[in-house]
């Protein structure tokens, strides 16, 4: 460990990030009794650090203003100050500050305040910390998983709530990449239930995740229901993060096609629950809203440096209805990214100069994934040449090679539990592209499954994977996984761990980026 690292670890453990803790040295404009302050009771998250920025969000209890303080000390002796427009109900009084001119490669401490937009009285502070993107090469450390709070497996407060958060939170990343299932807005969470050993699960309950969401109130409140976790608002506080979604943002295995069970009285066709779930994710994501996108996009590109880019995907947004998956053409039915995106991602990896170019999918390639007689993902279960939606992924993997992107890795998640891929052409009947590894992680407390089968279309080969032998396994069974990723700045060599709840390493793989000859 480098000083300047174990100066920050002892900085973030005196400051107690997370936490709220007086003002340092500055004082409320306004002094006012506790109940007349705004109440900040989902604490401070940071998201999408690149190139100088990094945004900062926040809820309040009523209309307000969120104020941001930052500095490289944190002493707050020179902070600067930054402010939100004002948020209201109709934000769920959710509030960014996009955070700009930040010195590179710098530990940078703010506090967070909403002042009531009608009598400015300020609430108490809330600490957060993140590293900025670096402009030259540096170690990076980032961690990634996906599945939140899923099957009926909350808050549990006997277990210690959703431990594998501090577990990541211990490893001091960078960034934490979500590969979505950030919420289960289909997936109520009851007061108890029976884990797999006849024990009994006991969880936190709140009104809205009661039932399915079809309201927009109840799918926000499936994002608060999250931050009553101790453990998630303090890595919320420490560890930045890029978000993704995938279905249970919504429903289950949601496509055009997705017919809704008897479950949903309020709201019957899937287009008004998609829209009413985006709005929700897009409310509590720390995220950089795009600009000019009414739909609200969440496909992006974040720099880490020269020796990161993450190219974040949406396979949901995009996608035609889950069919048999079999067509021998492309068309309107087979989209899975889309021509916008699959356009965009081909540009952004063609122009990308970072010696690494991840590729955060929020499902996996070649792994079976079924919805009913239909496919959920890209496999068919054909081992053949490529068909439905692995017309769009031949052609994307056809492009890498020809293009010459190089050093490419995929991260994802979705089938709740954790494996390492290695798809080869050599073993794969669609051979037009260069071998590349796909890592899978999770879940981050939530039922475990698998195996699943693989597709042997692109050639892929189980080079690891660990899964329980009773489908959904409670967190209490020890399979919950997160991954890590770590890039030396010296060799560039991209090294990736899976680890379990408690952090320890099942396994680890190394790659070396590619050379000229």
């Amino acid at each position: 460990m480098t000083a300047p690292d174990q100066k920050r670890r002892q900085l973030l453990q005196g400051i107690g990030a997370g936490i709220a803790l007086p003002a340092l040295g500055i004082a409320p404009a306004i002094i006012a009794a506790p109940r007349e302050r705004p109440q900040m009771l989902d604490g401070v998250q940071s998201g999408d650090v690149t190139d100088g920025r990094a945004l900062i969000w926040s809820r309040c209890d009523r209309p307000g203003r969120l104020v941001v303080e930052w500095d490289t000390r944190s002493r707050f002796g020179n902070p600067r100050r930054m402010l939100s427009s004002i948020t209201d109900a109709g934000q769920d009084f959710t509030a960014r500050v996009d955070l700009r001119g930040l010195p590179a490669d710098q530990s940078i401490f703010y506090r967070a305040r909403f002042e009531d937009a009608r009598s400015g009285v300020l609430s108490e502070p809330w600490f957060g910390h993140l590293r900025s993107a670096p402009t030259r090469p540096r170690n990076i450390r980032f961690v990634w998983g996906g599945d939140t709070c899923g099957q009926g497996y909350g808050i549990n407060p006997d277990f210690g709530g959703m431990r594998i958060y501090e577990s990541m939170r211990m490893r001091r990343p960078d960034f934490f990449l979500h590969s979505g299932d950030v919420i289960y807005a289909d997936g109520p969470i009851p007061a108890e239930l029976t884990a797999e050993d006849g024990s009994v699960w006991r969880n936190l309950v709140t009104e809205e995740k009661s039932k399915v969401a079809e309201t927009l109130r109840e799918f926000r409140g499936n994002y608060r229901y999250n931050l009553l976790d101790e453990n998630l608002r303090a890595f919320n506080a420490e560890v930045p993060q890029i978000w993704q979604w995938d279905d249970h943002e919504v429903t289950n295995n949601w496509s055009p096609s997705k017919e809704l069970d008897d479950r949903y009285q309020q709201v019957r066709d899937i287009d008004t629950l998609v829209q009413r779930a985006r709005q929700a994710y897009l409310e509590y994501a720390p995220m950089r809203l795009a600009r000019g996108d009414k739909l609200g996009r969440i496909y992006r590109k974040v720099n880490y440096g020269p020796l990161l880019d993450v190219f974040v995907l949406d396979m949901r947004s995009y996608r035609g209805p889950n069919t048999h998956n079999l067509q021998a053409e492309q068309g309107t039915d087979t989209a899975f990214l889309g021509r916008e995106q699959l356009r965009w991602l081909k540009r952004e990896l063609r122009a990308s100069r970072a010696t690494w170019k991840v590729i955060a999918a929020d499902m996996p390639i070649g792994l079976h994934v079924p919805d009913g007689p239909r496919w959920e993902a890209i496999a068919n279960g054909n081992d053949g040449e490529a068909l439905g939606r692995e017309l769009e992924i031949a052609d994307l993997l056809t492009f890498i090679q020809r293009a010459r992107v190089r050093n490419t890795v995929w991260l994802t998640a979705d089938v709740h539990y954790c494996a390492a891929h290695h798809y080869h052409p050599n073993r794969a009947a669609y051979q037009r592209f260069e071998p590349f590894w796909e890592f899978v992680a999770g879940p981050l407390n939530a039922g475990s499954f698998g195996p699943n089968p693989l597709d042997g279309t692109f050639g892929p080969e189980v080079v690891f994977q660990k899964a329980p032998a009773t489908a959904n396994s409670s967190p209490r069974a020890g399979f919950q996984f997160f991954g890590e990723v770590e890039i030396d700045a010296q060799s560039g060599a991209l090294g990736v761990s899976l680890r379990d709840i408690d952090g320890t390493v099942v396994y680890s793989q190394t790659l070396e980026p590619w050379q000229p000859a």
